[in-house]
């Protein structure tokens, strides 16, 4: 059996305007949806008196369907965790981007199957709760060993590898940074880019300046890879007009961001991918999503999963709050959960629940998408579909 009619939806989200109400979010009230395992796509969505026949059905009761949540932005990569840090951010301790190298002692210490085991928990415990892509970064090795073992590994649960070699400077060029960067961009880079489809830079205070940055991402681009930038989290800096300058596909963090910067990602292809938990877990200013939405930038939410600023897996955490935090709307937010994460991967294949597309969807136990920010912290998602194929 390949084909599964989810039946009886009350609210479905297409993300395709013609498919639905008009809206961006092309909502099907009363819809059904025909998923293919086979081809891993869509292959009929319309009302839900006319479905058509399927080798199995799931009544959706009433409940909304959602397209597969799309977590453009992840560290998963990594050994050990940073409680002791977070207990100390919380109690007053401002964060700084050195608590990573903390991160990197004990990922290195890590065998492949420790490794390798966290970033399986990791994944798995993402689509429990909706995710059915994830980017995956290097960036906890540092060295031309760990940063290639980093993406091999992450290169057996996702297509979607970045190669960040530049996360910070490793500790044993503490006082030679540009040798580091020749590391970076040479037998480090020649190593990490057959297993990797991205390169990233951290563009910040503490890690790498523009010029750095700009000589790391054209190495990384010569090479085939396509560049995306840490930029602008705990200043304002060089980090998004570098991104928009060099055609990245996207800007993440963008706390901090000048008028100029606005300007310059609402008139790029350059997505802004803002990440919540970063601030939610180090208590410090939200990234303004209005001001970026009303002047028509491209807004993606993820996560920023990692062991030091963001411990979360959850987008619906993000959504929530997104919502309550960074004035998105909830229509809003799950768009950029979603298409606008499609959009920060250059993936036209996700982010959407429309014929030809892949099939990645997500039953919630909820009768709107709204729920996903009304209800934050509750276990809304009921089931997951990732190509087609039912896995939660």
């Amino acid at each position: 059996m390949t084909t599964t009619l989810l039946a009886d939806i009350g609210s479905l989200v297409t993300n395709d305007p013609e498919l639905g109400d008009g809206s961006p979010l092309g909502l099907l009230r009363d819809a059904a949806l025909v998923l293919d395992a086979d081809t891993g796509t869509v292959v009929w969505l319309g009302p839900a008196d006319a479905a058509p026949a399927a080798d199995s059905v799931v009544d959706a009761a009433g409940r909304a369907v959602v397209p597969g949540f799309v977590d453009s932005h992840a560290h998963l990569v990594f050994a050990g965790d940073r409680t002791a840090e977070f207990n100390a951010r919380m109690s007053g301790k401002p964060y700084t981007a050195g608590g990573i190298r903390t991160t990197v002692a004990a990922t290195r210490a890590a065998t492949d199957e420790e490794l390798d085991a966290n970033l399986r928990r990791l994944v798995r415990e993402a689509l429990r709760q909706g995710t059915t892509t994830v980017e995956c970064k290097s960036g906890y090795g540092l060295t031309v060993e760990d940063e290639a073992r980093a993406l091999r590994l992450a290169s057996r649960h996702t297509p979607e590898t970045t190669y960040l070699g530049a996360h910070v400077v490793a500790p044993e060029y503490a006082d030679d940074p540009a040798a580091y960067v020749d590391l970076v961009t040479g037998p480090m880079l020649d190593a990490c880019a057959p297993h990797a489809r991205w390169v990233d830079v951290f563009c910040e205070r503490g890690a790498f300046d523009g010029d750095q940055a700009r000589a790391i991402l054209k190495a990384g681009a010569e090479r085939g890879l396509i560049p995306r930038v840490h930029a602008n989290q705990l200043t304002e800096g060089p980090g998004v007009q570098l991104a928009v300058e060099l055609g990245a596909a996207s800007a993440d963090h963008c706390t901090h961001l000048s008028d100029a910067d606005v300007d310059a990602l609402a008139h790029s292809a350059t997505v802004a991918t803002l990440l919540p938990g970063a601030e939610f877990s180090t208590r410090a200013v939200y990234p303004d999503a209005r001001r970026l939405l009303d002047a028509g930038a491209t807004v993606a939410l993820s996560t920023d999963c990692n062991p030091g600023s963001s411990f979360t897996s959850s987008v619906p955490f993000c959504i929530a709050v997104a919502v309550r935090d960074m004035g998105m709307t909830p229509d809003e937010a799950l768009w950029s959960a979603t298409a606008g994460g499609a959009r920060a991967l250059r993936r036209e294949d996700l982010g959407r629940l429309t014929p030809g597309l892949r099939a990645d969807a997500v039953l919630l136990d909820a009768p709107s998408h709204v729920h996903l920010a009304y209800r934050p912290g509750v276990p809304l998602v009921s089931a997951v579909w990732r190509g087609g194929v039912r896995e939660v």
